[in-house]
C-alpha cells in the first residue's frame, strides 16, 4: 500500500488560497500569488525534494484545469517532466473533459477511490486543490503532510482548516527547516487517536502514565 502525501503552502494565519498567481482563483481574492515573493533557493530545493519518488498526482478539478493548461506545454525541468509523465487522478463532482495525457476521473465515492489509488501507487502527491485537501484532512484520507508556513498574515482568504476540521494527531517526521526568507517547512505523518487534554496545575499535568493507557 502506498502513501498519500499532501503538499501545502500556507500563511501564518493558515490561508492556503491561490499561492501561485493572481489567476489561480478568480473569486475576488486580493492576494493571489502571495507565495512568489517569498520563494528562495532553500524553499525551492525543499519543494523539489518533496516530489522525489512521486508516481501519481491526486488533484481537485480547479487545480487540474490550471495544470492542464500549463504543464503539457512545458518541456524542460524536472517538475514538468514528472507532472507530464505520471498518472493524474482528478476528484470532481461533475464529468469534466480531461485532456491532459494520463488523466483519470475518480468515482463518486472519494474514500474508496483514494484507497484504490493508494493501492496502485507508492507515493501519490496532492498538489494545491484546497477543497480536496480539506476533505482529505477531514476524512483522514492522507498519510503525510508537507506544510510550508510563510511569514505573512493576510487576514482574508480560504484557510487550510475549515469549520469542518476534525480533531487529529500528527507526528513530526523531521526537524522544522527554515529558509532565509522566513518560510518554515514542517513535515508530518498522520498519527493514531485524537488529541488528549490535561491540566497544567495538576501533577504530571494530569496526563495518564503510559502504563495506564
Amino acid at each position: 500500500m502506498g502513501l498519500i502525501h499532501i503538499e501545502l503552502f500556507a500563511t501564518l494565519d493558515l490561508v492556503g488560497q491561490a499561492p501561485g498567481g493572481p489567476d489561480e482563483d478568480p473569486s475576488g481574492f486580493p492576494f493571489g500569488g502571495w507565495q512568489a515573493p517569498l520563494i528562495d533557493d532553500v524553499t525551492g530545493a525543499q519543494i523539489s525534494a518533496a516530489y522525489e519518488g512521486t508516481d501519481a498526482l491526486l488533484l481537485g478539478r480547479r487545480t487540474y484545469d490550471l495544470f492542464a493548461a500549463y504543464w503539457p506545454h512545458q518541456k524542460d525541468g524536472e517538475i514538468a517532466e514528472l507532472f507530464n509523465s505520471v498518472p493524474k487522478y482528478v476528484a470532481s463532482r461533475g464529468t469534466p473533459d480531461l485532456p491532459w495525457a494520463g488523466s483519470t476521473l475518480l468515482g463518486a465515492d472519494l474514500a474508496r477511490a483514494v484507497h484504490e489509488v493508494r493501492d496502485r501507487h507508492r507515493h501519490v502527491k496532492v498538489v494545491g486543490s484546497l477543497n480536496l485537501v480539506q476533505t482529505l484532512l477531514r476524512e483522514k484520507l492522507f498519510d503525510r503532510l508537507d506544510l510550508w508556513v510563510h511569514p505573512i498574515v493576510l487576514g482574508v482568504g480560504k484557510k487550510v482548516f475549515d469549520t469542518g476540521a476534525v480533531p487529529t494527531n500528527l507526528t513530526l517526521l523531521t526537524p522544522p527547516a527554515a529558509a532565509p526568507a522566513g518560510t518554515v517547512h514542517l513535515r508530518y505523518a498522520l498519527a493514531d487517536g485524537t488529541p488528549r487534554t490535561g491540566d497544567m496545575s495538576a501533577p504530571d499535568r494530569g496526563l495518564p502514565h503510559d502504563d495506564a493507557l
